[in-house]
């Protein structure tokens, strides 16, 4: 479930007939819990509660329904429960139908309040449905409740008027949906002057059955068009009862008035709508969960697709903000000083040229109003209307929808700053007309000159139009409210793997990058907003900054992209690294992204900000961010054949190329040797990908030259060679035919070891705290979906298992999506090791040792059971911990604080590694 049917189906328990034996089981089902489940705790199987009449799910919630009068008592007892403490229960929770208190175990958050309200805090269990929760959301669930009606009005009125749901009209219906969002708001925040003005005229003025509804709303929005003076020559004339709605317009009432029938449910749906209180919307929120309500793909995700205020401001802060609040310390009370920094924020422009519904924008304006508002506290002119303009925040949206609620939530987000900074009464009296000016373009961000769109000085695409929300992009020129200024470019655009592009898609990267480099098939799409960025760049002074996927500063895309972007004078201005980039959708762990910020500003010092390994924040201020997000020289890690310092060589695995002939499934060997016993010979456990990562078993054939002829005397053996020799024989890959030679054996045999392989998986999950890597025997072969090192010192395999060789793998090979595309040339070779002393080797051996000995403890577990991050054992993790620690000391004689002082010092070594093998290159030429 997501947070928006969540939400009903709570508000829904909490209007029914309460029902104390019924309701534990009917507000777990309200967070998603399956029948079965339920089933299992009403007979009592899966209740751990040692409470009378209680209800405990494991690792989820304490529920015990009292007598009334007795919930604090209640709630003290299951709090002292040790059945809750033993359950690892997140919540502890206590109701009489008449009050409610539950407490957050986790967080120590306390909610009290009568039994109909507690829907106002369903956002503190979103937990117990598996989504992260998010503190906007706790404190406003007016957002996700607004969504949810809208939601339900929409696919109704859809269902009643098919052919607006049609390509032709969907724009219509998007324009209805939002002059709806802005009558509910402004009978709700006083712009209509009189209470309750349109949800009462909805009431009053249409039938039950919602025959006429859109009749009246016809009427109510062709007077928001009309301006007072010209009402009475308007004919028809407007009806008594719509004249108390005020002048709008602004574009967004003018042209048709048509609106799509209504049937009963629908009517009623509105009814619940406008009945919500509109003034407590966010427009932080919810113009990013409303688009959803009018995209079918998105519907069904609808609710989760919130970014959070705190993430949206590691983009803005060190973009242009910090800088803000930073003059806004210094100026004191220089009343001066204080102006000046008005003046220069006056001109600041805002841009993001993947805006959605505004969110980004949404929070620089409210951000900058916030600054703007005590710089007039401290000069004493409280009561000054605001000079920054909505029309500096500009974006670009592929999609009608978003690009009208970013426009509108922008507009919500002036009014309620000017409520807050100069009081309801200035506000109104300033509010109305809306203009008609277009600020938010939609488009293909990628084929649009952005330089039209956002210029750095003078004048910028504007549209004094009939219809603000109807934007053609042959647009009229017209001068910025305030001349020059600054301008600072953010967004959070759309990721796309390569793999996942679109035609259209791959044609917009092609149209960006054909004629500057051949390989960028291999970008992801967000790497086109950088170079667009980057370009803008070249006519003024700007800083831009990104959310992106992480990939775009690791591998392979990193020699493609980032050369292109530093020749274009542009550096790394701020960077935060890998962190988790989630939203509220169930059991989402987030995509792993970064914050890149690049500019052609010279002096200012670098900011590199990481994860601590507690989750806090670090700020480093450096000279230089590489692209790999490193504090570090500007450096390309290039793949190296072969490195002679000692450690083992890491080989492919051998590829058989056989058409599944060579391989036996257990069964099939048991089989084969029941029949022909002397075939043990030829017979060895294999081990692919999911042999070695899943423990699955598989067997393949392993003949010698010399052992063919003894072999094929086993007419088992011999069908499968004969297999194998047609199979390639008739291969359209003309490097697999010439193999039909020799049926026999694997295309490719890279080696076999004598004693023991060192195996390491090619692809593996970053969800995983280490890299795969295991011992196997020498009797065993290694296919090529590994790497391994044969017969090479176990040492090797404790600085494999480490995590700084984790963390340069992250960095410097290829990804594929949420995985690890592992290399030997690049990410073994390449990694830098310092010169090991014989104790420093007895040490990493004892710890590769510990690691294997913890493994076995848990056998028969595999690798994925021992390395999901949420189950593996503690032994496992203390000697990967001590490992950690033995390895990191040698490095810099202590443990790394974090990743980013991993890579620091990684790719510090690195630099001098390849600096004096050039140097002994040059040498030996001499």
């Amino acid at each position: 479930m997501n947070a928006v049917e969540i939400e009903a189906a709570v508000s829904d328990l909490a209007t029914e007939p309460f029902n104390a034996q019924e309701f534990p089981y009917a507000f777990l089902a309200a967070f998603g819990n399956k029948d079965t489940a339920l089933k299992r705790l009403r007979t009592g199987n899966n209740n751990a509660s040692d409470y009378p009449g209680g209800v405990l799910l494991r690792n989820n919630i304490h529920i015990a329904v009292c007598d009334e009068g007795k919930v604090s008592e209640t709630l003290t007892a299951l709090l002292a429960s040790p059945s809750t403490i033993k359950a690892k229960a997140k919540f502890v929770l206590a109701t009489d139908g008449k009050d409610f208190e539950a407490k957050d175990l986790i967080s120590d958050e306390l909610v009290a309040c009568a039994f109909e309200d507690f829907p106002n805090h369903f956002g503190l269990f979103l937990p117990l449905a598996g989504i992260s929760t998010v503190k906007e959301i706790k404190d406003n669930p007016i957002d996700v409740r607004a969504t949810g009606r809208l939601n339900k009005l929409y696919v109704e009125l859809l269902r009643e008027n098919p052919d607006w749901a049609k390509a032709d009209r969907r724009a219509d219906m998007n324009h209805f949906m939002a002059r709806l969002i802005f009558c509910f708001f402004a009978e709700d925040t006083g712009i209509f002057n009189t209470s309750g003005l349109f949800s009462r005229t909805i009431e009053q003025m249409s039938d039950r059955d919602g025959s006429n509804t859109h009749e009246v709303l016809e009427v109510v929005f062709k007077a928001m068009n009309i301006k007072f003076k010209d009402r009475d020559a308007t004919q028809p004339r407007l009806p008594n009862w719509a004249t108390a709605f005020p002048y709008v317009n602004g574009g967004l009432f003018s042209g048709s008035t048509e609106v799509p029938r209504f049937t009963r449910i629908a009517r009623t749906y509105l009814s619940h709508a406008a009945n919500l209180n509109w003034k407590e919307i966010n427009p932080d929120i919810f113009g990013s969960m409303i688009q959803a309500v009018a995209d079918d793909e998105e519907r069904g995700a609808l609710g989760m697709h919130y970014t959070s205020v705190p993430n949206i401001l590691k983009v803005l802060n060190p973009l242009f903000l910090d800088d803000l609040r930073a003059q806004l310390e210094a100026a004191g009370d220089n009343k001066a000083k204080l102006l000046n920094l008005r003046k220069r924020m006056a001109r600041i422009r805002v841009f993001d040229p993947a805006c959605g519904s505004g969110n980004f924008l949404v929070i620089a304006y409210k951000q900058m109003r916030e600054i703007e508002a005590e710089i007039n506290r401290r000069r004493g002119e409280t009561h000054l209307r605001s000079e920054i303009p909505l029309t500096n925040f500009r974006g670009i949206e592929l999609r009608d929808f978003p690009a009208q609620i970013a426009r509108l939530a922008l507009i919500i987000a002036e009014f309620q700053c000017d409520v807050l900074y100069r009081g309801q009464q200035d506000a109104l009296a300033e509010f109305l007309p809306l203009n008609t000016e277009n600020w938010i373009i939609s488009g293909n961000a990628l084929r649009l000159d952005w330089l039209s769109i956002c210029p750095p000085a003078g004048t910028g695409v504007k549209v004094v139009s009939d219809d603000l929300f109807n934007t053609p992009l042959d647009q009229t020129e017209i001068a910025f409210e305030n001349e020059g200024g600054e301008t600072y470019i953010c967004g959070n655009p759309p990721y796309i793997g390569s793999t996942w592009q679109s035609d259209e898609q791959k044609d917009d990267l092609r149209a960006i990058f054909e004629h500057r480099c051949k390989n960028w098939k291999s970008l992801d799409y967000v790497a086109g907003w950088f170079i667009k960025a980057s370009d803008y760049g070249k006519h003024t002074e700007v800083v831009a900054a990104f959310v992106s996927t992480n990939s775009i500063c690791q591998g392979s895309q990193v020699p493609i992209l980032w050369p292109m972007i530093f020749s274009s004078r542009q550096q790394i201005a701020f960077a935060h690294t890998s962190f988790k980039w989630a939203n509220l959708a169930s059991h989402n762990a987030g995509v792993t992204v970064v914050i890149v910020g690049i500019s052609n500003k010279s002096g200012a010092p670098r900011r590199l900000f990481s994860l601590a390994d507690d989750g806090s924040t670090l700020e480093k201020q450096v000279n230089f961010i590489n692209a790999y997000l490193v504090n570090g020289l500007d450096v390309i890690v290039s793949p190296i054949s072969k490195q002679n310092d000692g450690r083992g060589l890491m080989e492919w695995g051998n590829k058989p190329t056989d058409g599944g002939h060579l391989f036996l499934t257990s069964g099939e060997r048991e089989r084969l040797l029941i029949d022909s016993p002397e075939a043990d010979l030829y017979v060895k456990r294999f081990i692919g990908a999911q042999e070695f990562i899943r423990g699955e078993q598989r067997y393949c054939l392993w003949i010698q030259d010399e052992q063919r002829d003894d072999a094929e005397a086993i007419p088992e053996v011999k069908r499968r060679i004969e297999a194998v020799a047609k199979m390639r024989a008739e291969s359209k890959a003309a490097e697999t035919r010439p193999a039909a030679a020799f049926p026999h054996r694997f295309r490719q045999i890279q080696s076999v070891a004598k004693k023991y392989s060192l195996v390491v998986a090619r692809v593996s999950s970053e969800e995983r705290p280490y890299l795969p890597v295991g011992l196997e025997g020498g009797n065993v072969i290694i296919g090529d979906r590994n790497f391994a090192l044969y017969d090479a010192p176990l040492w090797n395999m404790a600085i494999i298992a480490s995590r700084l060789h984790w963390v340069w793998i992250g960095a410097v090979c290829v990804r594929l999506e949420m995985r690890f595309s592992y290399s030997n040339t690049l990410g073994w070779n390449t990694f830098p090791i310092p010169t090991l002393t014989e104790q420093n080797k007895t040490d990493l051996t004892a710890c590769a040792e510990a690691i294997l000995l913890a493994r076995e403890a848990h056998f028969p577990a595999t690798i994925a059971d021992l390395y999901d991050p949420e189950t593996m054992p503690k032994n496992l993790r203390m000697a990967h911990e001590r490992n950690d620690e033995v390895l990191e000391r040698i490095y810099i004689g202590r443990r790394f604080k974090n990743d980013t002082e991993r890579l620091e010092k990684l790719f510090d070594m690195y630099t001098k590694m390849t600096a004096s093998a050039g140097s002994a290159k040059k040498g030996k030429k001499k």
